[in-house]
């Protein structure tokens, strides 16, 4: 199951990506529920042996870099076949909170760090993971594009900007990736940031595809969440809107039914193939997980099974998204 003929190229560089990446935070334990390093090893290792050619960790992924470390224990022999993308300008402080720090010493030190537990001279792609109120964004890009002309990068990115914000780094440095949330039910980017990115040539690395699993129909309508679980705090997942939204689940379902494949698989196929999407970021803590979101790629859905999709959105209407202050 390799995909290398749907790989796609990574802004105007010769990387290519699979449109399924590897979405490393569950993998980090910070979050997750029953992580373990022998789970995170064999997930890492299907994720390749299943056409996944695209990792995506952070600097903060664990309080200690764990999903760095992770990446370079599984795949650091593979280093080559493999396009692995960090952040910085994320840590977390003494009591567990995160601290956002843009400053360009704080960027350069993240980096070197990620580097060495990675093990290796470069990434293929570098993001601001989020801005910082007290760094101006140009600063901060200035310190990335320093970065890239040493060598430590092939490419810059950034996550969680603003169009200003977006402009006001690009005028820096050239932005090759950019990475929001997007899913069925969160498309604000097509409003906004999208076409600007589009315009610029930039390649857009979704997450959340599947909604915190909202969208892989796993979640029976009489779920209780456990008390770690942050997704409770969520309206999606609250009375009308959940009840609304497990409507809409049975609809996929349905076309699933009739595609042979997976909800989850039906979600990600519909979202790597919207315009202007280079790839979705799919979380996994298991093996089997990132094996089934794997076969999104390969395939595509028809027009009928499209126009299913859009009657089922319409149908479901504008959903409250915002968490609950």
């Amino acid at each position: 199951m390799h995909h290398e003929s749907e790989y796609r190229p990574l802004a105007d560089t010769d990387i290519l990506v699979s449109p399924v990446s590897l979405g490393c935070w569950p993998i980090a334990g910070m979050t997750s529920l029953d992580v373990n390093d022998t789970d995170s090893l064999a997930t890492l290792e299907a994720a390749v042996a299943n056409g996944v050619n695209f990792l995506d960790t952070a600097y903060c992924y664990g309080a200690n870099g764990e999903s760095e470390r992770l990446i370079a224990r599984a795949l650091g022999h593979r280093r080559d076949e493999i396009v692995i993308a960090t952040k910085g300008g994320i840590h977390w402080d003494a009591e567990g909170k995160q601290v956002l720090d843009g400053r360009p010493d704080t960027l350069r030190r993240e980096c070197e760090e990620s580097l060495k537990r990675l093990q290796t001279d470069r990434v293929e792609l570098l993001y601001l993971h989020g801005p910082d109120p007290a760094t101006p964004v140009a600063e901060s890009a200035g310190a990335l594009k320093e970065l890239m002309e040493e060598g430590k990068t092939r490419c810059i990115g950034v996550s969680n900007l603003q169009i200003e914000q977006l402009e006001e780094f690009h005028a820096v440095c050239p932005i090759a990736a950019f990475q929001p949330p997007y899913n069925m039910l969160q498309r604000q980017i097509e409003k906004d940031t999208l076409p600007w990115c589009r315009e610029h040539g930039v390649s857009v690395m979704v997450y959340w595809p599947l909604l915190k699993g909202l969208l892989a129909g796993k979640l029976p309508r009489d779920h209780v969440f456990q008390p770690r679980d942050g997704r409770a705090k969520y309206p999606m997942f609250q009375g009308d809107e959940w009840h609304k939204n497990q409507d809409f689940v049975d609809r996929l379902r349905e076309i699933a039914q009739e595609v042979g494949k997976t909800i989850s698989q039906v979600v990600v196929n519909w979202t790597v193939h919207q315009p202007g999407i280079t790839a979705a970021l799919c979380g996994a803590k298991r093996a089997h997980q990132i094996e089934e979101t794997a076969g999104a790629m390969g395939w595509r859905l028809d027009v009928g099974q499209l126009a299913k999709i859009d009657m089922a959105l319409e149908e479901r209407g504008e959903p409250v998204v915002k968490p609950a202050v």
